[in-house]
Formats: structure tokens, sequence, C-alpha cells
């Protein structure tokens, strides 16, 4: 419901009447003009909030916000073409006043399921990167059918009100003959019965006299309760008949005030305000009550009215909070919208991902309630304002992404021209590095738009596999030598593995230089060999120098353990051996922590072939410092044991 409640928050206000009971006596004689009659003060000065029930102000074309109706029927699960048959076969009642909070509900309901299809159609449009002052709702056929069956309700409701405002001018016309009648019988000289029988009769023929226009409604009242009291002194109306008539002037008030306390159960707080004005209309038409009853009637009636007014400011106190929580809602997602307009984003996969999270807002956004009518328009208009721009940045990215992806295009394009020159020389060895490199600017070079990319990839592709079948082709006569070195190869990781580490290490380093001396000699072996076999032969060395570190750190520890057992006799024995494992200690914790370091390093390196490169340097560090650790701690412990 969007409202504003202030304007909304109208109570019923009462104000106790004068004692009808007592003589009134008039300021002019009853031959003065009707002029003098109106400015006597009225019996009774009750202010009430006008409500005109006959009147149903529907418009299909209203792009406003729709008040939520507040009645018996519920549509809510009905969808649109569910609601027009409904709609189509209401309208053929021509009874407006029976029907119109039917066709309020179904026109509520109606307009609330288009706002939703226009607020999609937007957003997808939007989505779709289409200009937001360009979007134009088209009618579906739905709409123009609800429109021709509403337009039946609108007419019958004009006719009705044509009729009825003809009726109220008739029935002001009656009631106005009526106090004529009354001044008549005010000032005749006919006897008490006969007077009073056409006196009761005229206030049958009053009550029975329906609405009269709102403009003549107060004078007219007051002018008739003048001279109903102006009756009651001037014929000297005995004191039993005037009893009786206060009698049951008090029991329709009872009545009244039983009705007026049934609304404290009411559930729809605008059916219980409509029919309390109707209770407060009535409550002026009754006449005065006995003397003794009059204030404690007034106190009852008055104090449910005051009850049933709390209750609807209450109400509209409610909806204003929730109006209010609803602004606070919205504003948060303002800030969250302008906190992402801030952001820096410049790739395709961000405005990916920022795009999801503005629809996520813009969903939770539609799941919020209206803010009062004033602040909604406002944050409304903040948060479509903040949501535009971003896809006019969004817009403005990908137009120079376009640009710079046709620029990626043509520098491919070039590069095709390039390789394809290559396809057929001869030049194996100038042209394999031109197209390698190539290639390599290939791979620099951005993407380009997306109906060209698998086309000129194959293009590129094609050209380059060409001139590498004609090479590989050129070469295949000497597959014969390539077979004899895979032998020369596997002989030697062979001669590797079977190599006994010796005791000096200049030894085992020039064995090791020569194996790799031999193994650079030999030349290509076949291609599928290629791999695997340069594989062994890494395998095999490094195994060869985990051999050397593993005998170097045991011979390092034997000649480690024979100078500590050499100590024994030395008289300053223990301050050297207090020195050495203060020194092993220091080494050891150093080592511990530079290791610490470089595992801790290592984990942020990532996933690409120079980092790949740096973290195998990374773990040789490690592995060295794990095994220089081995070493000290071996000699610490034998320090300890002495």
């Amino acid at each position: 419901m969007n409202m504003n409640v202030n304007e909304r928050e109208e109570t019923v206000k009462l104000t106790e009447p004068n004692n009808l009971q007592e003589t009134v006596e008039p300021k002019v004689e009853m031959a003065e003009d009707q002029k003098n009659v109106e400015e006597i003060n009225p019996v009774e000065n009750q202010e009430v909030v006008a409500i005109d029930e006959d009147t149903v102000n529907i418009d299909i074309e209203d792009d406003e916000e729709n008040e939520e109706n507040e009645t018996d029927y519920d549509f809510s699960s009905c969808n649109k073409l569910q609601l027009i048959e409904i709609l189509e076969e209401t309208v053929q009642d021509t009874d407006v006043v029976k029907i119109k909070d039917k066709v309020a509900a179904i026109k509520f309901n109606f307009l609330r399921l288009c706002k939703e299809d226009r607020d999609r159609e937007m957003e997808q449009f939007i989505l779709d990167g289409g200009d937001k002052d360009s979007y134009e709702h088209v009618e579906d056929p739905l709409e123009i059918r609800f429109k021709a069956a509403f337009n039946i309700f609108k007419d019958n409701k004009n006719k009705f009100n044509d009729i009825l405002e003809k009726q109220k001018v008739e029935n002001l016309q009656q009631k106005v003959a009526i106090l004529e009648e009354l001044k008549q019988l005010i000032s005749s000289e006919e006897t008490l019965k006969k007077t009073y029988d056409e006196f009761r009769n005229l206030q049958e023929r009053w009550k029975e006299i329906g609405q009269v226009p709102a403009t003549e409604i107060t004078n007219l009242w007051n002018n008739y309760h003048f001279l109903v009291e102006k009756f009651y002194d001037k014929v000297k109306i005995n004191r039993e008949l005037r009893d009786l008539d206060l009698k049951k002037n008090l029991e329709a008030k009872i009545e009244l005030c039983e009705k007026t306390e049934e609304l404290l159960l009411e559930k729809s707080v605008t059916k219980a305000f409509k029919l309390l004005q109707k209770y407060h209309d009535e409550w002026k038409e009754i006449g005065p009550v006995p003397q003794d009853k009059k204030d404690e009637i007034w106190e009852r009636f008055k104090n449910t009215t005051d009850k049933i007014n709390q209750i609807r400011r209450d109400h509209y106190s409610k909806i204003q909070d929730d109006q209010q929580a609803n602004y606070d809602a919205k504003l948060a997602i303002c800030e969250k919208m302008e906190e992402l307009l801030n952001d820096n984003i410049n790739s395709i996969g961000a405005w990916q991902k920022k795009s999801v999270d503005v629809n996520e807002l813009f969903k939770v956004w539609k799941t919020i309630g209206p803010a009062q009518k004033k602040q909604n328009d406002e944050i409304w208009n903040r948060f479509k304002g903040s949501m535009d721009k971003f896809f006019e940045t969004k817009k403005e990215f990908f137009s120079r992404l376009k640009e710079q992806q046709i620029d990626n295009y043509n520098r491919k394009l070039q590069l095709c021209v390039e390789v394809e020159a290559l396809m057929e020389s001869k030049e194996w060895k100038k042209s394999t590095d031109y197209i390698k490199k190539l290639q390599e600017e290939w791979k620099k070079i951005g993407p380009v738009p997306k109906r060209h990319s698998d086309k000129i990839w194959k293009r590129f592709r094609s050209a380059c596999d060409a001139f590498f079948k004609n090479k590989s082709e050129h070469f295949s006569g000497i597959k014969g030598k390539e077979e004899e070195n895979l032998k020369l190869k596997k002989e030697l990781i062979e001669r590797i593995q079977a190599y006994e580490i010796k005791k000096e290490r200049s030894e085992n380093m020039e064995a090791i230089k020569g194996f790799q001396r031999e193994w650079m000699s030999i030349g290509f072996v076949p291609m599928k060999y290629k791999d695997s076999v340069q594989e062994e032969y890494r395998k095999s060395i490094d195994a060869l120098f985990d051999k050397m570190k593993i005998t170097e750190n045991e011979i390092s520890t034997s000649e480690y353990r024979n100078m500590v057992a050499g100590m024994k006799d030395d008289p300053d024995a223990r301050e050297k051996v207090r020195r050495e494992r203060n020194t092993l200690t220091n080494k050891i914790n150093k080592l511990r922590e530079e290791i610490n370091i470089l595992e801790n390093n290592i984990g942020f390196f990532s996933n690409s072939k120079q980092s790949e490169l740096l973290k195998a340097e990374y773990e040789k560090k490690i592995n060295r410092a794990k095994n220089d650790l081995k070493v000290l701690e071996a000699k610490l412990k034998i320090i300890n044991e002495r």
C-alpha cells in the first residue's frame, strides 16, 4: 500500500451536543427570512470526515502506485486472463455500488501484474544493453481487453453518478419543502393531537429522503433541528409524549452504541471507519434523550469512537513504520550500488561478476515494499540513476573492447599473411625460428570478435601446420641415425645408474661432467622418445647427486665424531664442547627459520610457466637446506653424547 500516512490520518471528531430537552429561544421571530434561521447556533456540532461511498475512482491508465484496497475479495492468486474473465462477468451487473469493491480489487491485482510484467521487460531491456530512454511498453491484447471490460463499469458508474446527483438535488428540494412545512406547522393553531401527528409525519418523511449535495448538509441539518426544537417549544408538547419521544431516541442511540462497539472487532480498519462515519450521521438524525441519560449515552458513544480512531491511528502508524523500514532497506541497497560504481572494473570477467551483483541487488529491491510516496520516488530515482550509470559505463567499456578486438583481428590477420608466406620455405632453421616468433606474438595479442575467432585461428594454425609437416617429411630420412642415438643414450643412462660414488667429491664431479658432455655430443633421437629418454637421463643424474650428498653427509658426520672424541684429552675440553654446542644450535635455528621462509614464499607462486621455474629453484634450495639441517642435527647429537 503506497500512501501518505499523514494525509490519510483522519478521525471522526466529536463535540457533545447541547441539551435538546431545554427550550431554545430563537434570536429572531419565524417571520424573519431564511438567512436569520440559518444563523441560529446548531443544537449539535459534530465534525466528521465526509466520504462519498458511491464514488469509485478507477483509471486503468493510471501509472501511479495504487493503494491496496481492503475488501472481502482476494484475487492475488489469479493471473491476468482469469482477472479479465471475472471482470467481464462482474460488469454485466449495472449496480455499481454492489460491485464497486469487487471491481476495485480486480483492478488492483491486474495493475500489479501489469507493473511486474513491465518491470521484467525493462530489466531485460537494460540487461541486453538497451537505452533506458528508448524503452517503450507495448500493450498486449489482455490489457486492451481489460480496458474494454473496465470501460463498461466506468460508463455505468458515470450514469449512476449522474442519476445520484440529480436525485440529491431533488432530495434537497424535498427537505427544503419539509422545512417550510415545519415553519407553517409551528405557526399553526390546530389541536395538539393533529399538530403532533403532522409533526411525526414530517419527521418520517425527512428520514425517508436520501442524500443531498454535500455543500448543503450542515445548513440543512442545523435548520431542521432548530425548527424541531422550535416545534417543541411552540406547541408546549406534554411531558409524557415528550418523554416517550426521548425514550425512543435513547433506544435508537443505544442501538447505535452497540453497533459502534461491534466495530472494535472489525478486522478491516477502512470498513470500520466508514461505518463509524455512517453511524455518526445517523446519530445526528436522532433527537434528544432524557436529561439523566444524556451524558452517559454520549460518553459511551464518544469513548467507543475514540478507541476506533486510536486503532486507525495505530494502523497507519504501523504502515508508516513499515514504510520507513522499507526506505532504510532501499537506502542500504543504494549505498551498496554506489560502492559498486566506485570499483575499478577493467575486464570482461569483472564486468560479468559485477553485473550479477547488480542484478541481485535489483531482485532484492523488488522484494521490498514501498516507502512513503515522496521518499519512495526519491529513493527509486537514486537507485535507478546508479543502475543506469553502471550499465552506461559497462556499455562504454564493451564499446572500447569491441574496437580493441577489431584491432587485434587486424594484427592477427597480418600474422596469418606472414606465416602463409613461409609455408613452402626450405630454410628450416630460419623459418622455424621466425614462425615460433610469430606464434609467441600471436599469444600476446588479445581476443578478436567472436564471429571471427575460430576462422582466423584455423587459418593461422593451418599455415603453421603446413610448414612443420614439410619440415617433418624432410627430416624423416634421418630416422636411422636417430635410432642409433637413442641406443647410445640408453647405454649412457645405464652407466650413470651403475656409477659408484667415490670418497673424493672432485672425482665424483669430474665423472658427472663427463657423463653430461657425452650426453650432449649424442645427436637427436626419434621425436616420440625425446621426452621420455630426457626424463630418464635427468632422474639418473639427480639420483647420482643425491647419492653424493648422502655419502658426503656420512663422511662428514664420521669425521666430526672422531674430532669430538679427540677432545677428551684437551684440558679445555668442557669449554670447547660448550662453544661448539652453542654454534651448532645457532646454525640449526637459523637454518630452520630459513626453511620456514622458503616454504611460506613458495605458496605465493601463481600457475604459470615462469612461476614453475622459480618454484623449482625454491624447492632445490629447501632440499639443500633440509639436508644441511640433518647434518647439523646429527653433529649436535654427537656433541650432546660427549
